[in-house]
């Protein structure tokens, strides 16, 4: 029988929704088209070519070599594209994802990637057109609600603040606003306005963003209910503290 991961413990909504989010079997919730996720990155003028850094690879005669040949390039590798980032930041209050799991998703289902992380924010670098597929992956599924999660490569302050009156995280330069019911990009990523402005749809509701969150929170589902994500995690502590990771190894 063929091996299935697992991925994550536990049983409750946070832990599934962790889940899907690792596996990437997650639900697509809304569309962006390609010019408009290249005016909110603010990488390149929508319709221009990739720059690139070098010849497309097929062009480049490089010397046989075995490891080349097992692994395939990625679309943006073949190309010579440059390196180029999207950075998300999702508030604590609810918002789908978290650093941790973007990066999760990035990692398990994406090759050619450099996630990072960090409390408040989470960076990939990767080929342009190999960068550009995750970014529109992510803001087109459940992991991402508009209100709630923001591309921000500059000034990211915000996440661990309350929500403003109309339930939009804080954003000190204003990228996104509020507009009739939907969520509406005013500036890209690293706030220079933009000259068309982008509509991401509506937000989600409370109630919706407390069912897809992937957070624990004492006000919505408690990390200390979901009994085997403690048993798992005082299991990898333990072992990895007194056993140098090695599971054969038991009191």
């Amino acid at each position: 029988m063929a091996y299935e991961a697992q991925f994550y413990p536990g049983a409750t909504s946070v832990a599934e929704n962790r889940r899907k989010h690792m596996s990437g079997k997650v639900e697509k919730l809304r569309e962006i088209s390609d010019d408009d996720l290249t005016i909110i990155l603010g990488h390149r003028v929508p319709g221009t070519d990739y720059p690139s850094t070098h010849p497309p690879l097929a062009e480049m005669g490089e010397p046989e070599c075995s490891i080349r040949e097992m692994v395939e390039p990625t679309d943006g590798a073949k190309a010579g594209d440059r390196i180029r980032y999207v950075q998300f930041v999702d508030s604590m209050y609810n918002a789908p994802s978290t650093p941790y799991f973007r990066s999760y998703n990035a990692a398990i289902n994406f090759r050619g990637v450099d996630p990072g992380t960090l409390s408040g924010r989470q960076v990939v670098e990767a080929r342009e057109r190999d960068m550009e597929e995750l970014a529109k992956f992510q803001l087109e599924t459940e992991m991402t609600c508009p209100a709630l999660a923001n591309l921000r490569g500059a000034s990211v302050h915000g996440h661990s603040l309350r929500l403003q009156e109309d339930g939009v995280m804080f954003d000190m330069l204003e990228r996104v606003r509020l507009e009739n019911g939907t969520i509406i990009v005013q500036k890209d990523q690293v706030g220079r306005p933009i000259d068309k402005k982008v509509d991401l749809g509506k937000p989600m509701s409370d109630e919706e963003a407390a069912k897809r969150t992937t957070i624990y929170r004492v006000d919505n589902v408690p990390y200390r209910e979901d009994k085997e994500v403690l048993e798992w995690v005082h299991r990898v502590f333990e072992q990895r503290t007194m056993y140098g990771y090695k599971p054969a190894v038991q009191e």
